[in-house]
């Protein structure tokens, strides 16, 4: 945070200004740890995030709700006696296995559908993150094997997103918020003085604490994704496949990652542009930690964008590059949110004045006067 000098009237830094400035790195630590614990940051871009980890799910879920019984239920291969054994031994828990019962089942994948919905809409935000953290790790761990890294990151988001204030911006408790205080139904306190200040101090204690838990969440979930991309970009760099261009070649020829056959071959045909793409991955991926904090940040998103659809498309892993495209979301500044939603709704207005201009008018009928009747 830059700070300015004082100047006097004259446009001259007064005396005694020059020694302070040494003590401009303790000013911007200050700054920080006031920006820290005062104030939650970035508010828009865990919306975003909640909304799009909760939509994820929740389709996720969908999609497998005809074979739900065979990946998690009672009649998967993979039986809660064996997954009670793995769970011993890794340490985690599913309550999932506690029951084998096909209704207990049922129920459990009931309550995570209607969890994830409900975080997904922002309805009694700090319950619904703990429930959803709940039942996304409790599907994880009870089908261990059938996971990918799509699974793996959400999983770890949605036990970030349980320290965040993510229901603050674009949910229905921030509606809810709204309209008690355009309704005018905030409390007033009329207790005592010592009790009103024990009421304020709480009060200020509880915003400090909510502050520094979600500006740290924040940190760890960015922290995170850098993680992410740097080692895979240092992974990808250790390879041969990689430095002489041929990866993508290898991936677009296996079976297991081509959900359109056709469209793969095509994409293959295209040597160079295969080597330039695998050449750009790893470029984007190293590069990423180090582009946060400047204007270059914006086509790099874009760019990770692109590649995210592509993997997307090409290699059947929608809910992997969902999730990616949905973490890289927390490195836009709230800036760019409030101007998204100002331009959706100028969109909106246009959209509602051009259909206003062409419904047909119908004009009054303007009806002469009657005469009075005579009466003769």
């Amino acid at each position: 945070m830059e700070t300015e000098q004082t100047r006097s009237p004259h446009g001259r830094i007064p005396e005694g200004v020059g020694a302070g400035a040494p003590r401009r790195a303790p000013d911007r630590i200050g700054a920080g740890l006031t920006v820290l614990t005062e104030r939650p940051v970035s508010l828009y871009a865990a919306a975003v995030l909640r909304i799009g980890y909760g939509l994820l799910y929740l389709a996720f879920l969908l999609r497998e709700f005809p074979h739900r019984n065979e990946i998690w239920g009672p009649g998967s291969p993979w039986t809660p006696e064996l997954a009670g054994q793995l769970l011993d031994q890794t340490g985690w828990a599913s309550i999932l296995t506690l029951s084998d019962s096909r209704p207990y089942f049922e129920a459990c994948y009931a309550a995570a559908l209607i969890t994830s919905a409900l975080f997904l809409l922002g309805w009694r935000t700090r319950l619904m993150s703990v429930l959803f953290a709940v039942m996304v790790a409790s599907f994880h761990a009870r089908a261990i094997f059938m996971t990918d890294g799509g699974d793996n990151l959400i999983l770890l988001m949605a036990m970030y997103l349980v320290l965040t204030t993510c229901g603050r911006r674009w949910s229905l408790d921030a509606r809810r918020v709204r309209l008690r205080a355009s309704a005018g139904k905030a409390k007033s306190g009329s207790a005592g003085m010592d009790v009103g200040g024990l009421r304020h101090q709480l009060g200020v204690s509880r915003r400090t604490l909510t502050a520094v838990l979600h500006n740290c969440g924040m940190f760890v979930i960015a922290a995170q994704v850098c993680f992410l991309y740097g080692s895979a970009g240092l992974y990808k760099v250790q390879g041969g496949s990689w430095g002489n261009g041929t990866a993508l070649h290898y991936v677009l020829n296996l079976d297991l990652f081509r959900p359109w056959p056709e469209l793969s071959l095509l994409a293959d045909e295209h040597d160079v542009l295969i080597a330039i793409a695998c050449y750009l991955t790893v470029l984007l991926q190293v590069a990423f930690p180090f582009v946060l904090f400047g204007r270059l940040k914006y086509p790099v998103l874009t760019m990770l964008l692109g590649m995210h659809l592509g993997i997307a498309v090409l290699m059947g892993l929608p809910l992997f590059s969902g999730a990616m495209i949905v973490a890289d979301a927390v490195f836009l500044p709230d800036g760019f949110y409030r101007s998204l939603g100002r331009l959706f709704q100028r969109i909106g207005r246009s959209a509602h004045v051009e259909e206003a201009a062409a419904s047909p008018r119908v004009e009054p009928v303007l009806v002469p006067p009657q005469p009075a009747p005579s009466s003769h």
